[in-house]
Protein backbone atom coordinates (compact mmCIF):
# COMPACT_ATOMS: atom_id res chain seq x y z
CA UNK A 1 0.00 0.00 0.00
CA UNK A 2 1.35 3.31 -1.10
CA UNK A 3 0.57 6.44 0.47
CA UNK A 4 -0.89 9.50 -1.46
CA UNK A 5 -0.83 12.91 -0.53
CA UNK A 6 -3.11 15.24 -1.74
CA UNK A 7 -1.84 18.94 -0.87
CA UNK A 8 -3.66 21.87 -1.82
CA UNK A 9 -3.47 25.16 -0.23
CA UNK A 10 -6.23 25.65 -2.51
CA UNK A 11 -8.43 22.72 -2.86
CA UNK A 12 -10.04 20.87 -5.38
CA UNK A 13 -14.04 21.00 -5.67
CA UNK A 14 -15.67 18.49 -2.99
CA UNK A 15 -16.96 16.44 -5.86
CA UNK A 16 -13.06 16.03 -7.13
CA UNK A 17 -12.04 14.85 -3.72
CA UNK A 18 -14.32 12.25 -3.70
CA UNK A 19 -13.29 10.78 -7.07
CA UNK A 20 -9.64 11.06 -6.81
CA UNK A 21 -10.26 8.88 -3.05
CA UNK A 22 -12.19 6.47 -5.04
CA UNK A 23 -9.38 5.54 -7.82
CA UNK A 24 -6.47 5.42 -4.97
CA UNK A 25 -8.33 3.53 -2.60
CA UNK A 26 -9.94 1.36 -5.24
CA UNK A 27 -5.90 0.58 -6.20
CA UNK A 28 -5.41 -0.24 -2.63
CA UNK A 29 -3.55 2.72 -1.86
CA UNK A 30 -4.39 5.12 1.14
CA UNK A 31 -5.35 9.08 0.46
CA UNK A 32 -4.10 11.64 2.80
CA UNK A 33 -5.74 15.31 2.07
CA UNK A 34 -3.92 17.90 3.50
CA UNK A 35 -6.09 21.20 2.59
CA UNK A 36 -5.97 24.75 3.43
CA UNK A 37 -2.84 24.66 4.80
CA UNK A 38 -0.72 28.03 6.18
CA UNK A 39 2.63 27.39 6.69
CA UNK A 40 5.20 25.14 4.69
CA UNK A 41 5.81 23.28 7.81
CA UNK A 42 2.74 21.53 7.37
CA UNK A 43 3.54 20.69 4.01
CA UNK A 44 7.14 19.19 4.75
CA UNK A 45 5.61 17.53 7.82
CA UNK A 46 3.40 15.28 5.20
CA UNK A 47 5.77 14.74 2.81
CA UNK A 48 8.04 13.03 5.05
CA UNK A 49 6.08 10.01 4.83
CA UNK A 50 4.33 10.28 1.63
CA UNK A 51 5.06 8.29 -1.56
CA UNK A 52 2.69 10.10 -3.85
CA UNK A 53 2.02 14.24 -4.12
CA UNK A 54 -0.99 15.71 -5.99
CA UNK A 55 -0.84 19.23 -6.16
CA UNK A 56 -2.23 22.48 -7.78
CA UNK A 57 -0.50 25.60 -7.65
CA UNK A 58 1.41 24.57 -4.03
CA UNK A 59 5.41 24.85 -3.94
CA UNK A 60 7.23 21.99 -4.23
CA UNK A 61 10.59 23.60 -3.24
CA UNK A 62 13.85 21.50 -2.65
CA UNK A 63 13.25 21.65 0.71
CA UNK A 64 10.24 19.86 0.56
CA UNK A 65 11.80 17.31 -1.77
CA UNK A 66 14.61 16.36 0.39
CA UNK A 67 12.56 16.43 3.36
CA UNK A 68 11.12 12.85 2.43
CA UNK A 69 12.79 10.06 2.02
CA UNK A 70 10.03 8.15 0.98
CA UNK A 71 8.72 10.16 -1.62
CA UNK A 72 8.41 8.25 -5.72
CA UNK A 73 6.32 10.73 -7.90
CA UNK A 74 5.03 14.13 -7.57
CA UNK A 75 1.63 15.13 -10.28
CA UNK A 76 0.73 19.02 -10.53
CA UNK A 77 -3.32 18.74 -11.25
CA UNK A 78 -2.55 21.43 -14.50
CA UNK A 79 -0.17 21.78 -17.32
CA UNK A 80 2.13 24.12 -15.36
CA UNK A 81 4.79 23.15 -13.26
CA UNK A 82 6.92 25.64 -12.77
CA UNK A 83 5.98 25.23 -9.09
CA UNK A 84 8.32 22.06 -8.81
CA UNK A 85 11.59 22.09 -8.70
CA UNK A 86 12.45 19.76 -11.13
CA UNK A 87 16.27 19.88 -10.27
CA UNK A 88 15.76 18.85 -6.92
CA UNK A 89 13.13 16.15 -8.06
CA UNK A 90 15.94 14.78 -10.73
CA UNK A 91 18.58 14.36 -7.87
CA UNK A 92 16.41 12.33 -5.45
CA UNK A 93 15.10 10.32 -7.92
CA UNK A 94 11.44 11.55 -7.91
CA UNK A 95 9.01 11.48 -10.96
CA UNK A 96 7.53 14.57 -11.84
CA UNK A 97 4.45 14.26 -14.06
CA UNK A 98 1.67 17.37 -15.19
CA UNK A 99 -1.74 16.79 -16.46
CA UNK A 100 -1.81 18.95 -19.84
CA UNK A 101 -4.78 19.47 -21.19
CA UNK A 102 -7.41 18.74 -18.71
CA UNK A 103 -7.81 22.55 -17.33
CA UNK A 104 -7.36 23.54 -20.98
CA UNK A 105 -11.12 25.04 -21.28
CA UNK A 106 -11.80 26.68 -18.50
CA UNK A 107 -9.08 28.81 -18.96
CA UNK A 108 -10.11 30.08 -22.76
CA UNK A 109 -13.42 30.57 -21.12
CA UNK A 110 -11.76 32.69 -18.75
CA UNK A 111 -10.06 34.85 -21.11
CA UNK A 112 -12.87 35.41 -23.15
CA UNK A 113 -14.98 36.33 -19.82
CA UNK A 114 -12.37 38.90 -19.83
CA UNK A 115 -12.04 40.10 -22.50
CA UNK A 116 -16.05 40.77 -23.25
CA UNK A 117 -16.10 42.22 -19.42
CA UNK A 118 -13.19 44.99 -20.72
CA UNK A 119 -14.44 45.91 -23.90
CA UNK A 120 -18.02 46.03 -22.51
CA UNK A 121 -16.47 48.67 -20.19
CA UNK A 122 -16.67 46.78 -17.16
CA UNK A 123 -20.62 46.06 -17.96
CA UNK A 124 -21.24 50.05 -16.86
CA UNK A 125 -24.15 50.66 -19.22
CA UNK A 126 -21.55 53.13 -21.79
CA UNK A 127 -21.00 52.01 -25.18
CA UNK A 128 -18.51 49.31 -25.55
CA UNK A 129 -17.48 46.85 -29.16
CA UNK A 130 -17.64 43.42 -30.08
CA UNK A 131 -15.33 40.32 -30.66
CA UNK A 132 -16.81 39.77 -34.02
CA UNK A 133 -14.18 40.52 -36.64
CA UNK A 134 -11.40 41.45 -34.40
CA UNK A 135 -8.23 39.61 -34.73
CA UNK A 136 -7.10 37.29 -31.82
CA UNK A 137 -3.42 36.40 -31.89
CA UNK A 138 -2.87 33.08 -29.81
CA UNK A 139 0.73 33.00 -28.24
CA UNK A 140 2.18 29.58 -28.05
CA UNK A 141 -0.39 26.66 -29.58
CA UNK A 142 -0.83 24.21 -26.92
CA UNK A 143 -3.76 22.63 -25.80
CA UNK A 144 -5.17 25.93 -24.34
CA UNK A 145 -4.35 28.13 -27.35
CA UNK A 146 -6.35 25.43 -29.60
CA UNK A 147 -9.43 25.85 -27.27
CA UNK A 148 -8.88 29.97 -27.40
CA UNK A 149 -9.11 29.02 -31.19
CA UNK A 150 -12.06 26.91 -31.28
CA UNK A 151 -13.79 29.76 -29.32
CA UNK A 152 -12.74 32.98 -31.37
CA UNK A 153 -14.10 31.12 -34.10
CA UNK A 154 -17.49 30.57 -32.55
CA UNK A 155 -17.41 34.35 -32.17
CA UNK A 156 -16.89 35.17 -35.88
CA UNK A 157 -13.09 36.63 -34.76
CA UNK A 158 -10.06 36.41 -37.57
CA UNK A 159 -7.69 33.79 -35.34
CA UNK A 160 -3.91 34.10 -35.83
CA UNK A 161 -1.02 31.77 -34.02
CA UNK A 162 2.59 31.22 -33.41
CA UNK A 163 4.17 28.48 -32.25
CA UNK A 164 7.95 27.95 -32.93
CA UNK A 165 7.15 23.85 -31.64
CA UNK A 166 3.91 23.19 -33.92
CA UNK A 167 3.97 22.97 -37.18
CA UNK A 168 1.85 25.44 -39.70
CA UNK A 169 0.08 21.94 -40.97
CA UNK A 170 -1.06 21.48 -37.83
CA UNK A 171 -1.94 25.06 -37.33
CA UNK A 172 -3.56 24.89 -40.64
CA UNK A 173 -5.73 22.01 -40.70
CA UNK A 174 -7.66 23.67 -37.46
CA UNK A 175 -8.36 26.70 -39.79
CA UNK A 176 -5.99 29.07 -38.01
CA UNK A 177 -3.40 31.06 -39.93
CA UNK A 178 0.14 30.50 -38.59
CA UNK A 179 2.30 33.56 -39.05
CA UNK A 180 6.34 33.59 -38.78
CA UNK A 181 7.41 35.36 -35.77
CA UNK A 182 6.17 36.69 -32.36
CA UNK A 183 6.60 40.18 -33.78
CA UNK A 184 4.40 39.29 -36.94
CA UNK A 185 1.53 38.33 -34.27
CA UNK A 186 1.37 41.34 -32.14
CA UNK A 187 1.70 43.70 -35.08
CA UNK A 188 -1.15 41.88 -36.54
CA UNK A 189 -3.78 41.14 -33.51
CA UNK A 190 -6.06 43.61 -31.81
CA UNK A 191 -6.14 41.02 -29.09
CA UNK A 192 -3.37 38.41 -28.14
CA UNK A 193 -3.57 35.66 -25.92
CA UNK A 194 -0.56 34.62 -24.01
CA UNK A 195 0.07 30.85 -23.36
CA UNK A 196 3.38 30.34 -23.06
CA UNK A 197 5.54 28.77 -20.18
CA UNK A 198 7.53 30.42 -18.10
CA UNK A 199 11.49 29.44 -18.33
CA UNK A 200 14.61 31.41 -19.21
CA UNK A 201 13.75 32.20 -22.69
CA UNK A 202 10.45 33.72 -21.97
CA UNK A 203 10.52 35.62 -18.79
CA UNK A 204 10.20 38.85 -19.54
CA UNK A 205 9.99 38.71 -22.49
CA UNK A 206 6.45 40.02 -23.31
CA UNK A 207 8.27 43.68 -23.03
CA UNK A 208 7.81 47.61 -24.27
CA UNK A 209 9.13 46.33 -27.62
CA UNK A 210 7.16 43.74 -28.88
CA UNK A 211 4.00 45.53 -26.64
CA UNK A 212 4.65 48.79 -28.87
CA UNK A 213 4.28 46.56 -32.04
CA UNK A 214 0.34 46.14 -31.03
CA UNK A 215 -2.92 48.25 -33.18
CA UNK A 216 -4.82 50.36 -31.89
CA UNK A 217 -7.12 49.57 -29.19
CA UNK A 218 -5.03 46.58 -28.28
CA UNK A 219 -5.76 44.05 -25.21
CA UNK A 220 -3.78 41.76 -23.89
CA UNK A 221 -4.58 38.20 -22.20
CA UNK A 222 -2.39 37.23 -19.72
CA UNK A 223 -3.55 33.30 -18.53
CA UNK A 224 -0.19 31.82 -18.28
CA UNK A 225 2.42 33.62 -15.57
CA UNK A 226 2.94 36.74 -14.39
CA UNK A 227 6.86 36.04 -14.59
CA UNK A 228 7.06 36.20 -18.83
CA UNK A 229 5.36 40.07 -18.60
CA UNK A 230 8.47 42.52 -17.94
CA UNK A 231 6.27 43.97 -15.76
CA UNK A 232 8.34 48.06 -15.68
CA UNK A 233 7.89 47.93 -19.50
CA UNK A 234 4.32 47.24 -19.40
CA UNK A 235 3.52 49.69 -17.20
CA UNK A 236 5.66 52.31 -19.00
CA UNK A 237 3.55 51.69 -22.49
CA UNK A 238 0.48 51.80 -20.56
CA UNK A 239 1.22 55.04 -18.96
CA UNK A 240 1.74 55.96 -22.98
CA UNK A 241 -1.16 54.21 -24.72
CA UNK A 242 -3.92 55.65 -23.40
CA UNK A 243 -5.41 52.98 -25.30
CA UNK A 244 -4.02 49.70 -24.47
CA UNK A 245 -5.68 47.37 -21.54
CA UNK A 246 -4.29 44.30 -19.80
CA UNK A 247 -5.91 41.70 -18.40
CA UNK A 248 -4.82 38.47 -16.10
CA UNK A 249 -5.57 36.09 -13.49
CA UNK A 250 -2.36 36.49 -11.60
CA UNK A 251 -1.84 39.28 -9.83
CA UNK A 252 0.97 41.56 -10.64
CA UNK A 253 4.00 41.96 -8.17
CA UNK A 254 3.34 45.87 -7.79
CA UNK A 255 -0.35 45.96 -8.44
CA UNK A 256 -0.94 49.47 -7.07
CA UNK A 257 0.60 50.66 -10.13
CA UNK A 258 -1.60 49.48 -12.23
CA UNK A 259 -4.49 51.67 -9.89
CA UNK A 260 -4.04 54.76 -12.31
CA UNK A 261 -4.85 52.95 -15.22
CA UNK A 262 -8.55 52.15 -14.59
CA UNK A 263 -10.47 50.44 -16.73
CA UNK A 264 -7.62 49.52 -18.65
CA UNK A 265 -6.57 46.70 -16.45
CA UNK A 266 -8.24 43.50 -14.63
CA UNK A 267 -6.35 41.22 -12.09
CA UNK A 268 -8.49 38.52 -10.59
CA UNK A 269 -8.60 37.81 -6.75
CA UNK A 270 -5.91 34.92 -7.11
CA UNK A 271 -5.02 32.12 -10.22
CA UNK A 272 -8.54 31.27 -11.43
CA UNK A 273 -8.06 29.96 -15.16
CA UNK A 274 -8.60 26.44 -13.89
CA UNK A 275 -10.99 27.38 -10.84
CA UNK A 276 -14.11 25.37 -12.18
CA UNK A 277 -15.89 22.31 -10.52
CA UNK A 278 -14.88 20.73 -14.10
CA UNK A 279 -11.25 21.45 -14.61
CA UNK A 280 -11.14 20.04 -10.87
CA UNK A 281 -12.42 17.08 -11.72
CA UNK A 282 -10.57 16.58 -14.67
CA UNK A 283 -7.25 17.47 -13.40
CA UNK A 284 -7.57 15.81 -10.05
CA UNK A 285 -9.29 12.53 -11.79
CA UNK A 286 -6.18 12.36 -14.45
CA UNK A 287 -3.02 12.80 -11.60
CA UNK A 288 -5.20 10.48 -9.26
CA UNK A 289 -4.71 8.08 -12.38
CA UNK A 290 -1.48 8.89 -13.39
CA UNK A 291 -0.32 7.73 -9.69
CA UNK A 292 -2.31 4.31 -10.24
CA UNK A 293 -0.64 3.78 -13.37
CA UNK A 294 2.98 4.41 -12.04
CA UNK A 295 2.93 2.12 -9.30
CA UNK A 296 1.38 -0.81 -11.48
CA UNK A 297 3.25 -0.38 -14.20
CA UNK A 298 5.53 2.10 -13.65
CA UNK A 299 4.05 3.99 -16.88
CA UNK A 300 6.06 7.56 -16.63
CA UNK A 301 4.05 8.47 -19.86
CA UNK A 302 3.63 12.48 -18.53
CA UNK A 303 7.16 13.01 -16.89
CA UNK A 304 8.45 16.46 -17.17
CA UNK A 305 11.36 15.63 -15.06
CA UNK A 306 13.00 13.21 -18.17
Amino acid sequence: MKKVLVATDKPFAPVAVNKIKEIIEKAGHELVLLEKYTEKSQLIEAVKVANAVIIRSDIISQEVIEASNTLEIVVRAGAGYDNVDLAAATNKKVVVMNTPGQNSNAVAELAFGMMIYNIRKGFNGASGSELREKTIGIHAYGNVGKYVALIAKGFGMKVLAFDPFVSNELIQKDGIEPVGSVEELYKRSQFVSLHIPANKDTKQSINYQLLSLMPKNAVLVNTARKEVIHEADMIKFMEERKDFSYLSDIEPDNKSEFEKFAGRYLFTAKKMGAQTEEANINAGIAAANQIVGFFATGDKTFQVNK
